[in-house]
């Protein structure tokens, strides 16, 4: 028996009709008619010398040898696919999808994106705000940007900002509560979207590290941390903010930061990319500016005590 392939259209019809479980579904999905379909598959049937099939009256099941080809064929063209795109995405340098939490792409990224514009009017940035695991070899992803504990494995990883947290208010609400006895007084905003981390970062440890005691449980809580932030930067109360989301609004002194004390978390964020990839010119120009721009917010840095969290 020849180990010769039968041709791409023969093997396409194959995985399509698996997925179906439908000759009819799976033409409408290759833009085929039922019976160009049928042909196909028949053309592979031939091919192999064995019916890959079983054809009931209204439907279609796989055969033993089916099932045993089909594994290889799906992978086959998964393979395929993520090399057209990875060849696609090194051939064209003028678009560069990045993909980043919702926050850090609200707080960080696109507050930002005029000036990467202005620096790079060669490269088209597109955002793709998610906290999904990404699959570089499936998702028509470049770079990925997360924060967590950065156990990332097989792609080219680095670190981008030591994540420390301090009470973070409006300078109105700093003439009332800008001294550490005057806090039990004030609305507390709650950012609960850190509240996985194995050693707590909340208000309780921020006061633990600064030697407060007080009840830290009352006030609004937010799933999601540029809401927390928002809600303080509204007025509505003091946040422990996290620098890395804040660093515009302190910058623009619409939040100030009156505390010296800073609780540091494990987590940091992180620049991913495919192995490789971080040689491409646009990805080295992103990587390039994140760093830079990130530099600008370690003056905030100055003058602080900092302490780990779970101290």
């Amino acid at each position: 028996m020849s180990d010769r392939l039968p041709p791409l259209t023969a093997l396409r019809a194959f995985d399509a009709a698996a997925r179906h479980m439908s000759f009819a579904q799976a033409a409408a999905e290759l833009k085929v008619t039922p019976a160009a379909l049928s042909f196909q598959i028949k053309s592979l049937e031939d091919h192999l010398g064995m019916p890959v099939f079983r054809r009931l009256n209204r439907a279609v099941e796989l055969t033993a040898v089916g099932q045993i080809l089909l594994p290889g064929i799906r992978d086959g063209f998964e393979s395929l696919t993520a090399a057209w795109r990875a060849a696609r995405r090194q051939s064209d340098n003028k678009i560069l999808t990045v993909t980043a939490g919702p926050a850090f792409t609200s707080k960080w990224l696109a507050p930002r994106l005029y000036d990467f514009a202005q620096a790079h009017p060669d490269i088209e940035l597109r955002f793709s705000a998610s906290l999904k695991i990404i699959d570089f070899d499936r998702d028509d992803v470049d770079v990925a940007i997360r924060f967590g504990l950065g156990q990332d494995k097989d792609v080219y990883a680095r670190p981008l900002i030591r994540e420390w947290m301090t009470p973070m208010m409006t300078p109105e609400l700093a003439a009332q509560f800008g001294r550490p006895e005057t806090l039990p007084q004030a609305a507390l905003i709650h950012d609960d979207s850190i509240s996985f981390f194995k050693q707590p970062a909340d208000w309780a440890a921020w006061c633990r590290a600064a030697k407060l005691d007080f009840d830290t449980s009352h006030g609004p809580r937010f799933s999601q941390a540029d809401h927390a932030l928002d809600a303080a930067i509204a007025g509505a109360g003091v946040v422990l903010g996290r620098v890395s989301l804040a660093t515009r609004a302190l910058e623009s002194g619409r939040l100030v930061a009156p505390f010296e004390v800073g609780l540091v978390t494990q987590a940091q964020f992180r620049f991913i990319c495919p192995h490789g990839a971080e040689t491409r010119p646009d990805v080295a120009a992103f990587e390039s500016w994140v760093m830079k721009e990130i530099a600008t917010s370690e003056r905030f840095e100055e003058g602080r005590t900092f302490v780990p969290a779970g101290t």
